[in-house]
């Protein structure tokens, strides 16, 4: 852990006590922090105070006597509603703050030549945040990876001069943390999301711009107005900045085009990778993740040769368009997460012919925006309480069927797609739907996916053999 000294000796309040609250009260602690703490969930309460941890009801402590107060990222400040713990710290003069405040200062205090890259963006950054990691690790650096992302940050070694800290941080966190300053940060995109926390667009755009502000470097794409926007008024006041797009050739940056990535040298495009061979980096979207840590570790001092390598070798993030099983022509990929048509859009742009698992619990509209990708799906597996629903939106342009199971689909998409004669057919899990109709996160969905796409492929390839 990363023990938080710079705060040794005072008392701290602490709310939230799911997974990083948790590990925030204990490197509070483990710096010489007096720390009490509380949530609404009864149940993480005992769980807290059977760990040993001060507990103090938030309701009615004194709140003045505390030199801040650390709230988790999920608890609000300004919309619908500010929580009424925020309230009581505000009306007692106490700062409110997140994790990833602490990991801030307590880096600036004991350790600033500690390199930190900081990655946001609507849409993205943990597939962006991994594969930075991916490519310092390859190339034999120390990194140490956490923050929205695995784990969290002060769950992280202890900072050392010599790691690379590759941090994740949503809207929630950077709310929280109005010093952040990182060497590096990123800032992929922005479209709207958690509007029902941030109030606007507007709000929200510029709680994401504080991860660029302040940065020694900032990595910005311009493939949206707002970013874009962001990157001009960075270079109007000098602040050194790389553009990075999927969509264009960029004046100064990194950019990538028909899956092939570039960055400008004194003005010409140089090829750094063809991503077309790589399964895990399919897309345009992948285009960005990939322009985006080029520049990042290319800042940090590796070569090119060395980037190229190892983009190839990324395995993908788990539940994220990550080729799980293959056998003879049939590819299974295992996409999760798309837990919404915008994240479906990207899994489906990026394949030719699909064979498409979709449904779970639906979001607003469904897969109604989806029509422009329906001639690539040769056919579509409905599960879940979506099902009739999306049944309907399609209207007929794809032939559809409904299962009871996810099992029962993966089986019958891999035995129609195993007499597909074109070079590759792919088995695509993208539900465009919440998973809690049948599973308890995307997660374990994504799970039960890969057991039946191993089985499936199994069967394919015994088949084959015969």
């Amino acid at each position: 852990m990363i023990p938080i000294r710079h705060l040794a000796g005072k008392e701290v309040a602490l709310f939230g006590l799911g997974g990083s609250g948790l590990a925030t009260a204990r490197a509070l602690e483990a710096g010489g922090a007096r720390v009490d703490v509380w949530d609404d969930s009864t149940e993480r309460v005992a769980a807290a105070e059977e760990q040993g941890l001060a507990i103090i009801d938030l309701r009615e402590a004194d709140m003045s006597r505390y030199e801040a107060l650390i709230v988790a990222p999920g608890v609000p400040l300004t919309h619908p509603q500010p929580h009424w713990v925020v309230v009581r710290a505000q009306e007692a003069g106490v700062s409110v703050i997140g994790d990833i405040e602490l990991f801030v200062n307590e880096r600036e205090a004991t350790c600033p030549e500690a390199a930190f890259v900081a990655i946001t963006g609507t849409n993205g950054k943990s597939t962006t945040t991994a594969l930075i990691s991916h490519l310092l690790s390859e190339c034999g650096m120390d990194v140490q990876m956490g923050g929205n992302i695995g784990r969290p940050v002060l769950d992280l070694e202890s900072l050392s001069e010599d790691s690379v800290y590759v941090i994740e941080v949503s809207s929630y966190q950077i709310d929280l943390a109005p010093s952040l300053a990182p060497d590096i940060g990123v800032l992929l995109n922005l479209s709207p999301d958690h509007l029902d926390r941030h109030g606007d667009m507007d709000h929200y755009a510029s709680i994401k711009e504080r991860v660029v502000k302040a940065a020694r470097l900032a990595v910005v794409g311009v493939d949206d107005e707002m970013s874009a926007a962001i990157a001009q008024r960075l270079m109007d006041r000098d602040q050194a900045v790389e553009c990075i797009s999927c969509q264009n050739a960029v004046e100064t940056g990194v950019y990538a085009q028909n899956g092939h990535v570039y960055e400008v040298f004194e003005g010409e495009g140089v090829e750094v990778v063809d991503l077309s061979s790589s399964n895990s980096l399919r897309g345009s979207h992948n285009g960005q993740n990939a322009a985006a840590a080029i520049a990042v570790c290319g800042a940090l001092g590796l070569e090119l040769e060395e980037i190229s390598g190892a983009l190839l070798s990324f395995p993908g993030l788990a539940h994220r368009m990550k080729p799980v099983a293959q056998a003879g022509n049939v590819l299974f990929v295992n996409d999760s997460k798309a837990t919404n048509a915008e994240a479906a859009a990207h899994a489906l742009a990026a394949f030719d012919r699909i064979y498409w698992i979709a449904g779970g619990r639906a979001k607003a509209g469904g897969i109604s925006s989806l029509q422009s990708y329906f001639p690539k799906v040769v056919r579509a597996y409905l599960i879940g309480e979506a099902a009739e629903e999306f049944e309907q939106q399609l209207g007929g342009a794809v032939g559809a069927q409904k299962f009871g199971s996810l099992e029962a689909a993966v089986e019958a998409a891999a035995r129609d797609a195993g007499q597909d004669a074109c070079e590759e057919a792919v088995v695509l899990l993208s539900p465009g739907c919440a998973s809690f109709d049948q599973f308890q996160n995307f997660e374990i969905r994504g799970d039960a996916f890969e057991s039946a796409a191993i089985a499936a492929a199994q069967v394919l390839k015994d088949e084959g053999t015969r």
